[in-house]
């Protein structure tokens, strides 16, 4: 686990022509459980996370010299866009344009509609004349002289690009798809396929001008084809098909820093909305048009029916942080690490190449077997944990002896503070020292504990099972 704290570190370029890169047709390589193991251990997870920090740092606010603060909103003039970026933004129009081509299936259906199905061909079939009407030919046939009969880097942006738009098989869409078109635009920037303006400049862009519309894209194709979620925890996870929007949003609430600043740890914006805003209708509809987190949190009104705290427990947590949107995004960081980078059922399906690759990285740690890793069952032990460092499960006595059933609505929000005794769902307070895992490796992050990892399924009660101690994630 990193615990260096640096300022800012990119995604490294791949080699050129002249060095000799050989592009490979991505594969599969996570079969069974242990193998996720091997994942956090590889070149392609590294990377991953360089981007993923990289993109979120670029959209923190920034101190300008006249001592104002510049903040990234959505649909904002004060960014604007490339033509690499805008070419993308092309490419996602035309996707968008095949679904008028493929109404939704109007006979009975038991989950997702069967018309996704059509879609998906489509853009399958169209694949490469997309690629290579929305993408530099230069890039995408880019081939080594070593081998010039192998694989182009094409056949590794297609690979990503397909797995972007959820399962044609299991008519589902989740963070695995998700973090397919994070690897699809990662592929891109290693390629050099972006310009290299000033520091965050073109990461703003691909998160405001590439990544938005693509979210957005996707709640469009999941309410088209009614698409069902893929590998959700329900009222136990966060979301029951996105992630990423959550980390990039927190970011633009979080304080404004200088380009040598680290990033904060606590804190908001001055004029930033209370993140207990998520449970509140209208604020969401306010704050949606301008923020990513919002944006997404509308989407679940848009879909879902009833008490915020009841169907999203979680959200609902994490609304009741005290110390800012700097605080949230940090968290947000270490949940993705641990609920997506770290789970079989999402990885599983990651294909690796050579611009993200399966070798190991050479600074690599090993992560702990858990239950995020081992395909074994967890033993139970014998007598309760003792105390750690970490926070307490809702229900834990400071003796680690349950004491009464969880709340209703699931485990609380890993990072979140109690706001009151008027809160339906209990909350975990926060510990005040930390070790920051929201830096960037060299070698990967050891997977944090989900709240119901100590035992096979999260939903008996402590009652249940009186020799188990449920731990918060960190």
């Amino acid at each position: 686990m990193a615990t260096d704290n640096p300022v800012r570190v990119l995604l490294p370029l791949a080699p050129s022509d002249a060095e000799g890169h050989r592009f490979i047709k991505p594969t599969k390589r996570i079969h069974e459980h242990p193998d996720v193991s091997d994942f956090l251990c590889s070149r392609a997870y590294v990377d991953l996370m360089t981007f993923l920090l990289q993109l979120n740092r670029s959209m923190l606010p920034r101190k300008l010299p006249d001592g104002s603060v510049q903040a990234w909103p959505l649909n904002s003039d004060a960014v604007g866009f490339s033509a690499p970026v805008r070419q993308l933004q092309l490419l996602l129009s035309k996707l968008e344009g095949i679904l008028s081509e493929v109404p939704p299936d109007t006979g009975p259906r038991r989950f997702g509609n069967v018309s996704f199905r059509k879609w998906y061909q489509i853009v399958e079939s169209r694949a490469t004349d997309l690629l290579e009407e929305c993408l530099s030919a230069e890039m995408l046939h880019m081939r080594s002289p070593l081998d010039p009969e192998g694989p182009t880097a094409e056949e590794e942006l297609k690979a990503y690009f397909l797995g972007s738009w959820g399962s044609p098989q299991r008519l589902d869409y989740g963070t695995g798809h998700e973090l397919s078109f994070l690897a699809f635009l990662g592929c891109i920037w290693k390629l050099n396929g972006f310009p290299k303006s000033g520091p965050g400049v073109e990461e703003r862009e691909i998160v405001l001008g590439v990544m938005q519309p693509y979210f957005e894209l996707v709640r469009t194709i999941i309410k088209s084809y009614t698409l069902e979620p893929a590998g959700s925890h329900g009222v136990w996870g966060l979301d029951d098909h996105s992630f990423i929007p959550y980390i990039f949003g927190s970011a633009q609430l979080a304080p404004a820093i200088s380009e040598s600043d680290r990033v904060p740890e606590e804190g908001s914006l001055p004029d930033a909305p209370d993140p207990s805003g998520v449970a509140k209708a209208n604020i969401v509809a306010r704050e949606r048009i301008t923020n990513l987190y919002f944006s997404a949190v509308g989407f679940i009104y848009d879909v879902k029916k009833g008490p915020f705290w009841e169907h999203s427990p979680m959200l609902f947590d994490i609304s009741g942080i005290r110390t800012g949107w700097a605080k949230i995004n940090k968290g947000m960081i270490k949940m993705y690490n641990a609920e997506v980078l770290s789970k079989f059922p999402v990885v599983q399906h990651f294909p690796f190449g050579s611009l993200f690759s399966w070798d190991r990285d050479p600074s690599a740690i090993p992560p702990p077997q858990t239950a995020h890793t081992s395909s074994t069952s967890q033993p139970r032990p014998s007598a309760p944990a003792a105390a750690g460092p970490g926070t307490k499960a809702p229900w834990a006595t400071a003796t680690g002896q349950p004491t009464t059933a969880p709340p209703p609505g699931g485990t609380a929000a890993p990072w979140a503070a109690a706001r009151g005794p008027a809160a339906p769902p209990s909350r975990v307070q926060m510990p005040t020292s930390l070790t920051d895992t929201s830096r960037l490796p060299p070698g990967p992050m050891a997977p944090t504990r989900a709240p119901w990892s100590s035992s096979p399924s999260p939903g008996p009660s402590p009652d249940d099972r009186p020799d188990v101690v449920t731990k918060a994630p960190w």
